[in-house]
């Protein structure tokens, strides 16, 4: 058996606005999220299978090393984008990952123009800069469960106490 049939898929934008088009014409519902997913845990996992749960198909951004220092800070991301890619196209919830180097997603958004755009509950709905986007093109915004005690920080906090005594 070929594993790459085990995979989703990694597309640029382009080729992600094609393949969302095609389901778009089949009738098909596509949810979006975003995120660094860094270090991926549980949390991320309940959270992507979630987000998967409000449609047929779902969209990873992923934020590009550059973006993830941007918003995180020089001593991130740990694990580089190909390999946040690969692992968050292992999980069965995840049908595409494209990524991007902005700080938000608004222009992956405005390519996308995914049905659902899915957050977690940690934020509200009128915080989110790509709240425009989404709803100018019909689609609505959904704010995932969050799981307490499940971060990325959380985990690198543990392993520096492990690691450092």
């Amino acid at each position: 058996m070929d594993t790459a049939e085990l995979f989703g898929r990694l597309l640029d934008l382009d080729a992600a606005s094609a393949w969302r088009e095609s389901l778009r014409a089949a009738g098909k519902r596509v949810v979006f999220t975003n995120g660094c997913f860094d270090v991926l845990h549980a949390g991320h996992v309940e959270y992507l299978a979630w987000a998967r749960a409000q449609g047929d198909a779902l969209v990873v951004g992923l934020n590009r090393d550059e973006s993830v220092r941007a918003l995180k800070g020089p001593r991130r991301p740990i694990v580089p984008f190909e390999d946040r890619a690969r692992l968050l196209l292992a999980l069965r919830s995840v049908d595409v990952v494209v990524g991007f180097a902005e700080r938000t997603p608004e222009a992956t958004l405005e390519r996308i123009r995914p049905d659902v755009h899915v957050k977690s509950a940690q934020y509200r709905e009128d915080e989110l800069p790509e709240r425009t986007i989404v709803l100018a093109h019909g689609g609505e915004i959904r704010l995932a469960p969050h799981v307490a005690g499940h971060s990325t920080t959380d985990v690198i906090a543990e392993i520096i106490a492990r690691y450092s005594a």
